[in-house]
């Protein structure tokens, strides 16, 4: 049996970083879809919920991505692989940090990891973070291209939306209230491919 008193302290945790947004039948019914109760994960993997809550707490792993309306707090079902990639947890951090060159940016996404905001992308990697960054740059920029709207740059720009399409998740109503207005995928996904149709 869990502690209660340490399940509370992290979701109290959890709307320190979110804030307190009210949470629908359907977004309850993505993050079952998406995403694990901690404890069912604890279990499959046999380590200790209570531990695993403290090192949470502690900034040693992710907060909870988010939590459901029944107080289950929902992880991705990875939570454990980056810690077991990098060679343990007491490694995680340095092994973390190494795949930036600029220590400020490193930290930054660091903390955003720890946070357990990184709900974007279907596996939190390093890389996938680079690569979704360096994705939506590239999108953003394409409009100032001097090919811009020619059969060619709409092909460059699909295979770019395409490839952020197969890193991130579709997101739920609750993400646009936690981070106050659209998210990557409505700006770079489907507005874009709104705004420029594929040509045939």
């Amino acid at each position: 049996m869990s502690d209660p008193e340490l399940k509370a302290r992290l979701a109290a945790r959890f709307r320190e970083v979110n804030g307190d947004h009210p949470m629908t039948a359907a977004d309850d019914a993505y993050v079952t879809a998406w995403f694990t109760d901690l404890e069912d994960l604890c279990r499959a993997a046999g380590r200790d919920t209570d531990q695993v809550r403290r090192l949470m707490l502690a900034g040693r792993l992710p907060l909870p991505g988010y939590l459901r309306s029944d107080g289950a707090q929902m992880v991705p079902r990875d939570l454990f692989d980056l810690a077991e990639q990098a060679g343990g947890l007491d490694s995680l951090e340095g092994w973390f940090l190494a795949h930036w060159d600029d220590p400020a940016t490193a930290e930054g996404e660091w903390a955003a990891y720890l946070d357990g905001q990184y709900v974007c992308l279907r596996s939190v990697t390093p890389r996938n973070i680079r690569y979704k960054d360096a994705l939506v740059t590239a999108i953003e920029a394409a409009p100032a291209e001097p090919d811009a709207g020619t059969p060619a740059w709409t092909r460059r720009l699909h295979a770019l939306v395409d490839e952020l399409d197969a890193l991130e998740p579709p997101f739920t109503a609750y993400d646009r209230l936690r981070f106050a207005g659209p998210v990557s995928r409505d700006r770079c996904i489907d507005a874009v491919r709104a705004r420029h149709p594929r040509m045939e």
